[in-house]
């Protein structure tokens, strides 16, 4: 049973698993992607949303705390810098993973991790899509009711035709 095992050690030791995740956290505040397998990701994740979380607010004490796990200066002002400006507003969910197969030699899941607020292809489509303006629930019935308006006005303006005689009928 897997109880209070919340972390996933990735088969390392303490030390290794932390400098390979703060490398990792490094490139991807530094790149904005990178690629991964599904488990280093999920890992990740876990360790840098905190950091960004703490990133929205620039303080010494921030910016230390920042350095303490990325022991990165480059990606300690990156992160500030531009990183924090761009999700000032999100109160969450500052990566997204997205899977992209198997790996061939050992067939792991593979994937791409992302910061949210930098991929530009994806902004640039959600800003290009027009807005649906159909609705797609029942109506009030006024919508009936204007088709019978319409209807009735469609009936006055057409010309009225008279009736064909009926041909007389044959007694027997």
């Amino acid at each position: 049973m897997r109880h209070q095992k919340a972390i996933n050690h990735l088969g390392r030791t303490s030390s290794h698993r932390k400098a390979m995740l703060s490398n990792m956290a490094s490139s991807l505040i530094k790149h904005k992607r990178i690629h991964t397998t599904l488990a280093k990701a999920k890992a990740l994740r876990s360790y840098i949303e905190p950091l960004i979380t703490k990133s929205k607010e620039d303080s010494t004490h921030s910016r230390r705390i920042a350095f303490s796990y990325l022991q990165d200066k480059e990606a300690v002002t990156e992160l500030f810098r531009t990183v924090a400006v761009k999700i000032a507003d999100r109160p969450g969910g500052y990566t997204r993973i997205l899977k992209t197969g198997f790996r061939l030699g050992d067939n792991a899941d593979m994937c791409m991790m992302e910061l949210v607020d930098f991929n530009e292809n994806l902004l640039a489509a959600k800003e290009a899509a027009p807005k649906k303006t159909t609705r797609r629930r029942r109506g009030t019935g006024k919508k009936a009711e204007t088709a019978a308006v319409a209807e009735e006005t469609q009936k006055q303006q057409r010309p009225k035709q008279k009736p064909k005689p009926k041909p007389p009928r044959l007694l027997k």
